[in-house]
């Protein structure tokens, strides 16, 4: 039985706000020590898949490099199987990029064709979660299925983020809807599928010659499948699963990792994410530090009678004497100096927090409130940044002046101006 798995890693995402400004989105760090996109390859490989490709788009150079040739993944293989990462190729211009996710494969056919796959799964770069496809592929054989979904329960008030799918008392698909504005239901789709490869180039090539079609999954080659009466199952999943497309749900995920017990089990011996893991120092705690429900990456180091409590802290981050983080996610290499409050944030690499500054809060008025720093932004010593703060990358004292008593407001957004010809 041949399998190869599809990873569809060219997102945007834009609504990760300053996360994605300069990467996409399966290469932002998670979980202190990780990609999004090693659990996807991870998955592939703790299943026995070894044939794998990646199809990026947006910003690929940190993701490039941190794939690599596979090797964290026993991926690195030069005959049979591996990883390949490839780019749009049809033409010269922005235009000729996917037009959907279904148009990425399409354009990629040949590569799919190579080693004559049985069945091909479709795989979503920027999700959190922990599955063994092969009982999926199971599932799928023993339905006799052209195409199977993986679904999960979600939150009605949830449901319009997602494909919302009806079966029947044998798991066939009645009916599909694509982020609907009044849900029907809640049995939601997980943007993993499963084809039988003849169904899945045929699907393909018809949906390329439809002037019509958006050319995405979702949109148009699961509707047409079920019009057409074909045999499309849907496999329930009941395992952890998030979809990490905005600031609040990346936040909430790593807080469900802080949970006790966590709702994802990263030590799990049997289960192993693997990353491409950078050489780093060990973790120093000075005297007087206080560290609560956290994960501290290598190289971090926590000051003097400093305070990290519910947080996520990346490789090389420093925490100065006194100061206190809580409920942040902070990123490799960011500097957090002595005495300054980090409240419900998100800093990105390189940033620095200067000295008796304070950065969000922690609030009930109704919202997470989370504010976000970017990637390489020095917050200048004794400023005040308010709750749901968005400010952008390479920023720094010359861009806060404009602001009065050294306060960023509730709700602003700042990025860098750029410059005009």
């Amino acid at each position: 039985m041949k399998v190869k798995a599809v990873i569809l890693a060219g997102g945007e995402g834009t609504r990760l706000g300053t996360l994605t400004a300069k990467r996409a989105k399966p290469a932002v760090p998670f979980a202190g020590k990780y990609r999004i996109i090693d659990f996807t390859l991870s998955n592939c490989v703790n299943s026995g898949i070894f044939d794998v490709l990646v199809l990026t788009q947006y910003r690929p150079h940190s993701l490039n490099d941190h794939i690599g040739k596979g090797r964290p993944w026993d991926l690195d293989r030069s005959f049979t199987g591996g990883v390949q990462i490839l780019q749009p190729y049809k033409g010269r211009f922005d235009t000729d990029w996917y037009a959907g996710t279904a148009d990425a494969v399409t354009q990629n056919l040949n590569f799919v064709r190579q080693g004559r796959p049985e069945y091909v799964l479709i795989l979503s770069g920027d999700h959190i979660y922990q599955m063994d496809y092969s009982l999926l592929i199971d599932f799928h054989r023993e339905k006799n299925a052209d195409a199977t979904i993986c679904t999960i329960q979600v939150p009605l008030d949830e449901a319009n983020r997602f494909g919302i799918v009806d079966i029947d008392n044998e798991y066939r698909i009645r009916d599909f809807v694509e982020k609907p504005a009044n849900p029907p239901g809640n049995l939601a789709s997980m943007g993993v599928y499963v084809f039988n490869y003849n169904v899945l180039e045929k699907m393909l090539r018809e949906d390329d010659e439809n002037p019509d079609s958006n050319n995405d999954f979702g949109k148009d080659i699961i509707p047409t499948m079920i019009r057409n009466q074909m045999r499309l199952f849907a496999y329930a999943y009941t395992g952890y699963w998030i979809d990490v497309g905005t600031v609040e749900a990346f936040w909430e995920a790593h807080m469900d990792l802080l949970a006790s017990p966590p709702s994802l089990n990263l030590n799990d011996r049997t289960w192993v994410i693997h990353t491409l893991s950078e050489e780093r120092p060990p973790v120093r705690i000075n005297a007087g530090a206080i560290i609560k429900d956290s994960l501290i990456t290598d190289g971090s180091t926590i000051s003097e009678d400093a305070l990290v409590e519910r947080s996520v802290l990346s490789p090389g981050v420093f925490v100065g004497p006194g100061a206190v983080v809580r409920e942040s996610i902070i990123l490799n290499d960011a500097y957090i100096e002595a005495g300054a409050v980090v409240e419900r944030c998100i800093i990105d690499k390189i940033a620095v927090i200067g000295k008796g500054a304070r950065v969000g809060q922690i609030s009930d008025m109704g919202d997470l409130g989370i504010t976000s720093i970017g990637k390489n932004t020095y917050i200048p010593p004794g400023y005040t940044v308010g709750r749901n703060v968005v400010l952008g990358t390479d920023l720094g004292e010359v861009d806060f002046a404009q602001f009065d008593e050294k306060t960023i407001p509730q709700g602003t957004r700042l990025n860098r101006k750029k410059k005009t010809d």
